[in-house]
């Protein structure tokens, strides 16, 4: 089936960079993904003075074994009632679920059961918010500026990590973990009348479905991936990619840090590296629009990444880990915005929320569940062969999609 949607004017008359819609979009994505980072700085912080580290790790972890089971039925609700209401709405639930955390805090000492509670009921809203968050590029920009959409979105990400942390700290600093829950609420609720004024393109007669029930509409966004000649390789390469690169530059790269004796402030460096070489490459798809050859760029970047990676544990010194990890962050941006870019472009509008709920369901529900695992292995085997399977696995998702000659020719739309 076609797919078609009839675009807001400005997003066919102005790049996306310069569409005052898309900068809605883009204000919006940013405040709600910094609020995200104070509340799980203020959730650990809380989980930490109620428990032990390890049950600490276990409260934060807490909220991607629901993502990891509802998010493709987030994805239904994403596509059925359309990204902008589910976005809103769910963006809501979300700042109250905040909101009652810090009243919890102000009023009593609460548990790590309550905490617990709190984490697991976020992560059930982020399955509906998540896919609808994901399916807004593909309603409110045309099909060429899909690229630069997903650059913008990476630099999104980058300030909210940027700016993230050190506001939580603040928050933590001048009005303990509640004041911080209190922030993070205040910054989700920032993005609530930026998400609500979005224009919303209007899917053409043939991009519009007969409703059926919740499985069958989920088995039909399947379908679409089935279907699609470029979305059936995608999705396990980008499945492939998450499993092996969220554990070691995650909890792995913390581990890293303490076994080489770099301390807080050379992971610091390393983090600073690696978030530098993504936005730099964030900002180079925001001005530059599309890149040819999408399909290979991306499969090239997967295995130059998954090298870098495997190597990132055998550098001993923090300057040389900083110029790895500034090299990992160019690669892995690279890849990840194109990857983003032809899901949303072979998707289409009307299955943009199935679609980006199946394709982002290991980096948001299943590789989170692998720290244990990743922390089991450094400290059976060490950090150098856990990156180097890490980094394997990153390999194969790219040579899967060199081995796509549909994938590895796949371009994005002019």
């Amino acid at each position: 089936m076609t797919v078609t949607a009839v675009r807001p004017a400005s997003a066919v008359d102005r790049p996306a960079h310069r569409d005052p819609n898309v900068l809605r979009w883009l204000g919006a994505y940013t405040s709600a993904a910094m609020g995200d980072s104070v509340y799980y700085i203020a959730l650990s912080w809380a989980a930490v003075r109620a428990g032990t580290p390890a049950e600490a790790g276990l409260v934060t972890a807490a909220s991607a074994m629901p993502r990891a089971l509802l998010m493709l039925g987030g994805g239904v609700v994403a596509d059925r009632y359309g990204p902008r209401r589910v976005a809103v709405g769910s963006s809501a639930v979300r700042c109250a679920l905040v909101i009652a955390a810090a009243a919890l805090l102000l009023a009593t000492s609460p548990g790590l059961w309550t905490l617990g509670a709190v984490a697991v009921l976020f992560g059930v809203v982020d399955a509906v918010f998540l896919p609808a968050a994901g399916a807004l590029p593909a309603r409110i920009a045309a099909p060429a500026q899909l690229a630069r959409v997903q650059g913008m979105r990476g630099l999104a990400v980058r300030l909210a990590t940027v700016l993230g942390g050190p506001l939580g700290g603040l928050g933590v600093a001048l009005g303990g973990t509640a004041g911080a829950f209190g922030l993070a609420a205040l910054l989700i609720a920032a993005s609530l009348p930026l998400l609500a004024t979005l224009r919303i393109g209007v899917l053409g007669p043939d991009g519009i479905e007969e409703r059926h029930g919740v499985l069958a509409e989920l088995c039909d966004g399947l379908r679409q991936v089935r279907r699609s000649p470029v979305l059936r390789t995608l999705v396990p390469v980008i499945a492939l990619s998450d499993l092996g690169f969220v554990g070691p530059m995650n909890l792995g790269l913390t581990l890293l840090a303490q076994q080489r004796g770099w301390g807080s402030s050379g992971m610091g460096w390393v983090l600073a590296g690696f978030g530098t070489g993504a936005g730099a490459v964030s900002l180079l798809l925001t001005f530059r629009g599309r890149l040819p050859r999408a399909g290979l760029v991306l499969a090239v970047a997967e295995v130059a990444s998954a090298v870098a990676i495997g190597g990132l544990a055998q550098v001993p010194a923090v300057a040389a880990a900083t110029g790895v990890a500034l090299l990992i962050g160019m690669l892995s941006g690279l890849g990840g915005a194109l990857s983003g870019a032809l899901v949303q472009a072979a998707a289409g509008p009307a299955y943009a929320g199935r679609v980006t709920a199946v394709s982002t369901l290991v980096s948001f529900g299943v590789a989170p569940l692998t720290f244990p695992l990743v922390g089991v292995a450094v400290e059976r085997w060490g950090t150098g062969p856990v990156f180097a399977g890490c980094a394997v696995i990153c390999a194969v998702s790219g040579i899967l999609a060199l081995c796509s000659g549909l994938l590895r020719r796949a371009e994005l739309p002019r």
